[in-house]
C-alpha cells in the first residue's frame, strides 16, 4: 500500500472516529506491522489495514448497513440486531469505493476482522489477532504478547479466537456462527 493511500485513510479515521478508538486504530496497526515482519508478509499492508479496520465503527447503523451490503452478502440476524458487527464490511467497503483501494488481501482483513472466516489469508489473520492483543487492551502485558508473537501465525489465531469466544461466553454474550464455524475449521 502506497503512503499517500496511508496518510489519507489515516486522516480519514481521526474525522470518523474518537480519539481513544483511533489510538486502538493506531496501536493494531503498530501490532499487524509486527506481525507481518514476524511472519514474513508486507509490515505496510499490515499496517494500512490496522489504520483501516475501524473507521466505520462509530457510524450509524443504517448507514453501516447499507455500505456493508455493497459487498453483495448477506446480513444475519445477528448483524441486524446489532449493526456495530458490520463496521470491518462497511470499512472494506469505504476503501474499495472511497480510497480506490483495490489489495484484495487487505480488503478481506478488514472485511473479516470482527468474526474471521473459514480460509481467510495470512493477512486478515493478522489483523484479527493484532485487534485482540494490541497493548491498550487490558489482558495484554509484555508475557502475553511475547507469548503470542513466538506463536506461527495459525496457532495465534485459533488462540486469540477461543480467548475471545471464551471471554464472551463468560459474560453470557452471543457468539456468531462464522466465529464458531472457524473455531472449528482451525481445530480440525
Amino acid at each position: 500500500m502506497d503512503a499517500q493511500t496511508t496518510e489519507l485513510v489515516r486522516k480519514y479515521a481521526i474525522t470518523m472516529v474518537s480519539q481513544s478508538r483511533y489510538e486502538h486504530s493506531l496501536r493494531v496497526a503498530e501490532t499487524a506491522e509486527k506481525l507481518c515482519h514476524l511472519h514474513g508478509l508486507d509490515p505496510q499492508r499490515g499496517y494500512f489495514a490496522g489504520i483501516a479496520h475501524d473507521i466505520c465503527k462509530e457510524m450509524k447503523g443504517e448507514l453501516m448497513i447499507s455500505l456493508a451490503t455493497l459487498d453483495g452478502k448477506p446480513v444475519g440476524k445477528l448483524e441486524q440486531d446489532k449493526p456495530g458487527l458490520l463496521h470491518g464490511r462497511a470499512a472494506a467497503s469505504v476503501l474499495k469505493n472511497d480510497f480506490s483501494v483495490e489489495d484484495e488481501d487487505i480488503l478481506e482483513a478488514v472485511r473479516l476482522h470482527t468474526f474471521g472466516e473459514p480460509g481467510m489469508g495470512d493477512l486478515a489473520k493478522v489483523l484479527y489477532v493484532a485487534d485482540k492483543i494490541e497493548p491498550g487492551r487490558s489482558h495484554v502485558t509484555e508475557e502475553y504478547l511475547e507469548r503470542v508473537f513466538a506463536m506461527g501465525l495459525d496457532e495465534a489465531m485459533r488462540f486469540v479466537l477461543k480467548e475471545n469466544i471464551d471471554f464472551l461466553r463468560e459474560r453470557g454474550k452471543k457468539i456468531a456462527p462464522a466465529s464458531l464455524k472457524l473455531l472449528s475449521f482451525l481445530e480440525g
